[in-house]
């Protein structure tokens, strides 16, 4: 293929549009989330799409008759779901007399893991796509969430803003069991982390089960736990019921179901992701309140799990600083952000500066609050 070959993008309105050999190869087989498989699920569920405001846009980059690029875009009427919050830009942008939906997100929807999102070997042609759907559109802006710290350096040499968050993984120190990751905390540490797992497990049974293994009834019991979170944390759960069948039929081994039972009956559950070296822990829920379950299913079991399939880290997802104390360790996260419009670009930039140093003084604090011995 000679260099002179153009470059073309391609936008499709749905991901069952896309070829999955072409997706799954700029994609790679290390990450669950960014399967042709796994945004099929989300579409096939009604989970996304027009009705949900994430409408699926897929975006992919061609050079002569080859796909060397491509991005999981969708064109969003809202910011719900993306856990890297900009409802107070949209607000600025509505009293300036500006619409800021519809915007261009490139993401994996309701799911805050870091991975790649500019797929294929140039991740510029993937960003320069994006802008170019931005200004021919009149679009207001385009947003990469939680993507890597490489992407984000190659964001910004494109001019566009990057942002800092934090969250909390777990990292494999080389333990050859749990006991192995206990020895490497305090000893206040460690015992209060033995009481919790205690407390959490008396009177309990436990089940790991992957793929197959799960089966509808277990994933109803789940999918009840997922949607009393949701309805909890922020109004409707983001996911249908039928995106729990789908995940299970599309994805095999990817998926992995931690339960609690009391009697033989479910009473909580953590549902996971297996990549290739990291386990993602993503919903959980209980129809029964007990102490420290919450950790015990989505923390010290992800632990341990991890650690016995190699694993190189666990993600826990977003927030939640009660993970120090479980030797989750905080990490900073990236996004990045298109903004065409000079004096709004100029305004969000000021506020990123003062809020990239803010961050960098809270991970700096929050490494203190570690479990781990000194020496």
């Amino acid at each position: 293929m000679a260099d002179r070959d153009p470059v073309e993008v391609r936008l499709s309105d749905s991901f069952e549009s896309v070829d999955a050999r072409t997706w799954d190869r700029l994609a790679g087989s290390d990450d669950p989330f960014l399967s042709h498989a796994f945004f099929a699920a989300l579409e096939a569920s009604g989970s996304v799409g027009e009705d949900t405001g994430w409408s699926p846009l897929p975006l992919t980059v061609a050079r002569g008759d080859e796909t060397v690029g491509a991005a999981p875009a969708f064109l969003k009427t809202h910011s719900q779901g993306e856990y890297v919050f900009d409802h107070g830009w949209a607000d600025a942008w509505a009293r300036a007399g500006g619409d800021y939906y519809p915007k261009l997100q490139i993401a994996v929807p309701f799911t805050p893991v870091v991975g790649r999102r500019l797929l294929g070997p140039e991740p510029a042609l993937v960003l320069a796509g994006a802008e170019t759907l931005v200004r021919q559109n009149g679009l207001s802006s385009a947003h990469v969430t939680f993507l890597t710290e490489a992407e984000a350096a190659a964001a910004e040499e494109r001019g566009w803003l990057v942002r800092h968050g934090v969250q909390y993984h777990w990292r494999h120190a080389g333990e050859a069991d749990f006991d192995g990751f206990l020895g490497r905390c305090s000893s206040r540490k460690r015992k209060a982390i033995r009481r919790e797992r205690a407390a959490a497990r008396e009177g309990l049974t436990f089940r790991q089960l992957r793929g197959a293994e799960i089966g509808p009834a277990e994933m109803d019991a789940m999918w009840g736990f997922y949607q009393d979170t949701g309805s909890r944390k922020w109004g409707q759960p983001y996911l249908t019921h039928a995106f729990f069948a789908e995940a299970v039929e599309r994805l095999g081994d990817q998926l992995l179901l931690f339960l609690a039972e009391r009697d033989g009956r479910p009473i909580a559950g953590a549902l996971n992701w297996v990549g290739a070296d990291t386990l993602f822990g993503r919903y959980w829920g209980c129809s029964e309140e007990v102490p420290f379950l919450h950790f015990e299913l989505c923390y010290y079991q992800a632990i341990e799990w991890a650690i016995a399939h190699s694993l190189a880290t666990v993600q826990a997802g977003a927030q939640g600083e009660h993970k120090l104390a479980r030797g989750y360790e905080p990490v900073l996260t990236y996004s990045a952000h298109f903004i065409p419009h000079g004096g709004f670009r100029a305004a969000v930039a000021e506020f990123l500066e003062r809020e990239r140093e803010a961050v960098a003084f809270e991970l700096e604090a929050m490494r203190g609050e570690l479990p781990f011995r000194k020496d």
